[in-house]
């Protein structure tokens, strides 16, 4: 029972800016001030004091770096150091806050400046974001890069596939570098002046959300740099609101791109003893939703989390005081501060976050779609496809439904040209990925994309799977290694399912394969023993299976019956080993006693998914306790199975505050809490006795007015009371 539990396990934690207050007292394991500035010491000692574990974060793409920007730090300004697109102008992330090339003196720059959390006794640093913008890449600065790392003069990224190809890797090499510097630079620091062993973190969005927002990052290689210890997950509702293409329609589909968003950061750590924090946000960036927007996609972010049962550290919330202190939508006339009962509910699951165990996936087929660091390479355009006006703005203009349609009605019917293909394919909806994976995922296969670059990293890192979805036509292998480890995966029993008909102009870079193969996928047949004839073969290869499908995956996206026979072919090639797929609209995961469900619209039907039992609803802001949930299409439930403590006498089963300390003894039960102030708080316990009455009082002995509520049936109380950021003991009887 993970509810009380020492701070150090550092389960759950978040990030803030502002100065420490009452109303984001929310209780997690740690938190990291942000920023770089004359209160970080202040704000470091303040948390310590609140018995807090102290973390630093702060930006590594931009951040507060004027001093190095105009020379105050070395005597030379570097604003030549800021991202700039073909046509001069700088990247800004705000003003006088441009991206930053990361150059060495960069690097050095952040090293030294970064001393200031450590010897203000931050015990670990996070940089997030190491981000580099497709469309930049003409800076003086890193112009310099390029000719120090290809050994010849810089060529602009627009001329031509290959040097598109090679500045992107270029720029992902960059930031690599940069974080193993920094890092490595200041946990030599910690470790000589205080002998203090600092930790260092990476937070970063998802591999699929820089790839539909082309831009360049390390990704996947983070992982094998040994002075990082981890990452954070960003992901929340701003980034899985990404549209994306299903069946024909281009449309915000949140649960299901944070689903997929998730399942590719866990892939960072496999095989390493690395930590990774799933991030969610109860709001977002775009402040012009209001607050019944916020709660419903914020529930679809966390279930999407927790479907994915071997991770279990959380960043419960990013600036929590826009949260609890700000107003939606704002600037609206009728905005609203954060209501009551969402106040609540996110203090309940804040909690919740802390007590969920890591366990085995529950599908009988582990299936996955391959992804790699290489989709960040090749999203954009060659100058061929763009107009001139956009050739002059460096920013292409896209209506992906109108390309969608001419797209699907046109090439098609052979009627399309090259130029609407590629726009479709290189659009945010990244169709090429999204055609494989979500017309599985909304029947019911709880598919995950699996990083492709990681099987030259981590020995059998495919052994745990069942099925693998392949396509080069949006990504690349980059050595024949990794061809040669799916190739043995399929030989020992594995299933591996090829979508791709050689369009993908990238396919004709210089690169390994060009010399022989029309593309890497040649190279794959090859060593599978394989020449694949017509438009879809099953073969068999040593003990596996290998199915090829000669078609753009994007094509699949485009309608119903492109999808219908997508998952035809599917379930044809996986029946050879013996997998019988049934087609459902949900997917559930259980974690101790807990169950997470979601239910997809746009499915096989649209029938809710009734789960009958003894439960309470964690969604909730009481806890409720229910004998039966229906979840419908395109919701999503969170339940703490009854059943599964029938045998417990004592069980916290959800509350809004922190348990510090819990006694159960001669049909008495005390409570040592703290939660943050502003909030009706609940907590339901299961007990050995009927309760009759509760007394409670703050730490210097005033009375706190508490009601208990005993639920027979369940064996369980509610306890309710106004928290106020101060230790409550409560005594129940």
């Amino acid at each position: 029972m993970a509810y009380i539990r020492p701070r150090c396990s550092e389960l759950t934690g978040y990030q803030s800016g502002i100065e420490f207050s009452s109303d984001i007292d929310l209780q997690c394991d740690f938190i990291m001030a942000y920023r770089l500035n004359n209160t970080l010491a202040r704000r470091i000692e303040e948390l310590k004091s609140r018995g807090y574990v102290a973390h630093m974060m702060t930006g590594i793409a931009w951040g507060s770096y004027v001093d190095y920007l105009n020379g105050e730090y070395d005597g030379k300004t570097h604003w030549d150091e800021a991202q700039t697109d073909r046509c001069g102008n700088m990247i800004m992330h705000g003003a006088n806050t441009p991206y930053m090339v990361p150059t060495v003196s960069f690097a050095d720059y952040l090293s030294e400046k970064l001393r200031a959390a450590v010897d203000a006794g931050a015990e670990a640093i996070h940089l997030e974001e190491p981000e580099f913008w497709d469309r930049a890449g003409y800076s003086e600065a890193f112009k310099r890069e390029y000719l120090l790392y290809f050994k010849q003069p810089w060529q602009p990224a627009h001329s031509s596939l290959d040097v598109r190809c090679k500045t992107a890797r270029l720029k992902a090499y960059l930031y690599r570098r940069t974080i193993e510097r920094v890092s490595s630079s200041l946990k030599e620091y910690a470790l000589t002046k205080y002998n203090r062993v600092l930790r260092f973190y990476v937070p970063t969005h998802s591999l699929l959300n820089y790839t539909q927002w082309k831009i360049m990052s390390p990704e996947g290689s983070l992982a094998q740099v040994p002075s990082v210890d981890g990452f954070i997950a960003q992901i929340w509702t701003g980034t899985s609101r990404e549209k994306n293409c299903f069946e024909g329609v281009i449309k915000e589909r949140t649960f299901e791109t944070a689903y997929l968003e998730y399942g590719v950061m866990q892939e960072l750590i496999k095989g390493t003893d690395k930590r990774m924090w799933f991030l969610h946000d109860p709001i977002e960036d775009n402040p012009a939703y209001d607050w019944n927007d916020y709660r419903r996609n914020y529930l679809k972010t966390v279930t999407a989390s927790l479907l994915h049962s071997k991770i279990n550290r959380y960043e419960i919330c990013p600036w929590p005081g826009r949260v609890f202190q700000g107003k939606y939508p704002a600037g609206a006339p009728d905005a609203q501060p954060i209501p009551g009962a969402y106040a609540t509910l996110l203090n309940n699951i804040f909690q919740t976050l802390g007590d969920l165990e890591c366990t085995e996936p529950e599908s009988d087929i582990h299936t996955a779609v391959l992804i790699s660091d290489s989709a960040l390479y090749q999203r954009d355009y060659p100058d061929s496809v763009l107009t001139p006006d956009e050739q002059r703005t460096g920013t292409v203009l896209t209506d992906e439904n109108e390309l969608l349609k001419k797209y699907s009605t046109g090439l098609f019917a052979g009627k399309g040209d090259e130029e609407l293909k590629l726009r479709f394919l290189k659009s945010n909806a990244f169709p090429s990925f999204y055609g494989l994976a979500l017309p599985l995922l909304k029947y019911g296969m709880p598919v995950h994309p699996v990083v492709l670059d990681n099987a030259g990293r981590c020995p059998g890192y495919f052994d745990d799977l069942d099925v693998c979805v392949l396509s080069y036509e949006f990504m690349k292998p980059d050595s024949p290694d990794l061809n040669n480890a799916l190739a043995s995966w399929v030989k020992q029993g594995g299933t591996l399912i090829y979508i791709g008909d050689d369009s993908d102009p990238y396919h004709g870079i210089d690169a390994w394969w060009s010399k022989r193969y029309k593309s890497p996928a040649g190279h794959l047949f090859e060593m599978l023993g394989i020449e694949p004839d017509g438009e879809k073969s099953i073969y068999s290869a040593g003990n596996g299976t290998v199915a090829v499908w000669r078609k753009a995956p994007a094509e699949i996206c485009y309608s119903k019956s492109a999808a219908d026979e997508y998952r035809e072919f599917f379930r044809n090639t996986i029946s050879k080993k013996g997998f019988l797929w049934q087609d459902k609209n949900y997917i559930t995961q259980k974690r101790g006693p807990y169950i997470a469900a979601a239910v997809f619209d746009e499915s096989v039907n649209n029938k809710p998914l009734v789960l009958k039992g003894a439960f309470a609803d964690m969604y909730t802001e009481k806890f409720d306790i229910i004998s039966e949930k229906a979840v419908n299409p395109d919701e999503n439930a969170l339940l703490f199975d009854l059943n599964e403590v029938k045998n417990e006498n004592f069980r916290i089963i959800g509350t809004s505050v922190r348990i510090l300390d819990a006694e159960c003894r001669d049909e008495k039960i005390t409570l040592s809490v703290h939660g943050a102030s502003g909030i009706d708080a609940y907590i339901r316990l299961r007990t050995p006795f009927r309760v009759n009455d509760a007394l409670a009082e703050f730490s210097d002995k005033t009375p706190v007015e508490v009601s208990a509520e005993y639920d027979p049936a369940s064996r369980t109380v509610l306890l309710g009371f106004a928290s106020e950021a101060e230790d409550v003991q409560i005594t129940i009887f």
